[in-house]
């Protein structure tokens, strides 16, 4: 079965997540780290992305990022693919694949779930049990949203913004976000957009993703199809 065609638009965000070929590490040391950042940054200046929030997990990678043109995104991602492979390979003197295919994103709704979206990522060492509060794990956006850590690859998103009129403001805000986990329905929701590349959003949203991409954007619904009765 060939595979579905990926959803793109310029200028709204996606959930980004690479993982490692067969579930195996892809960072192995803080220089893999700091490498897998710069080439980020300059992936995303060549392709005119810009980055929201991330994380860098050992064997798999989040980010929250939007393009000004429909495929910049992809072309960011082969980039940094194609120089961190190399990398890590000369590095470690390995050979073959790193990731497990292509990167899976999806489409999110900036008005609902942007911010979620955000915990969702920026938790991710917490639900790893690697750390007790996102804040001790070095390779995140966290940081710089809670605490105002300077991080020249993150972007302030106006959704951010609006958390308080003040630096000071939003980042007490944007810490009283992670006083508590997303419940499972929700992480259950941004796991399985994100996995299977639909877009993560209300109604209303998909029905503009919809109307932009002149293509359906929902799941198929599961069952069999409704019989018609006037078929006989």
């Amino acid at each position: 079965m060939p595979r579905r065609k990926r959803l793109n638009l310029s200028d709204v965000p996606q959930h980004i997540i690479q993982r490692g070929n067969n579930h195996q590490a892809t960072f192995f040391a803080e220089e893999d780290y700091r490498f897998y950042l710069d080439r980020l940054a300059g992936a995303s200046r060549k392709y005119a992305c810009t980055i929201y929030a991330y994380v860098l997990m050992t064997n798999h990678v989040h980010l929250l990022a939007s393009a000004e043109r429909a495929y910049g995104l992809s072309l960011m991602m082969q980039y940094v693919g194609r120089y961190f492979v190399r990398y890590i390979n000369r590095t470690y003197r390995r050979s073959g694949t790193l990731w497990e295919g292509r990167f899976r994103a999806s489409l999110v709704d900036t008005e609902s779930y942007f911010l979620r979206c955000c915990r969702y990522i920026e938790c991710n060492p917490v639900r790893a049990n690697i750390v007790k509060v996102p804040g001790e794990y070095p390779w995140s956006s966290y940081r710089c949203h809670a605490f105002g850590v300077a991080d020249a690859l993150v972007t302030t998103h106006e959704e951010y913004v609006r958390l308080g009129r003040t630096d000071e403001d939003r980042q007490q805000a944007y810490r009283g976000l992670f006083r508590s986990e997303l419940d499972l329905l929700e992480l259950g929701e941004i796991r399985d957009m994100v996995n299977s590349g639909w877009p993560l959003g209300s109604d209303r949203f998909k029905d503009e993703i919809e109307l932009a991409l002149r293509s359906t954007v929902r799941p198929p619904k599961r069952g069999r199809p409704a019989r018609n009765e006037l078929a006989g």
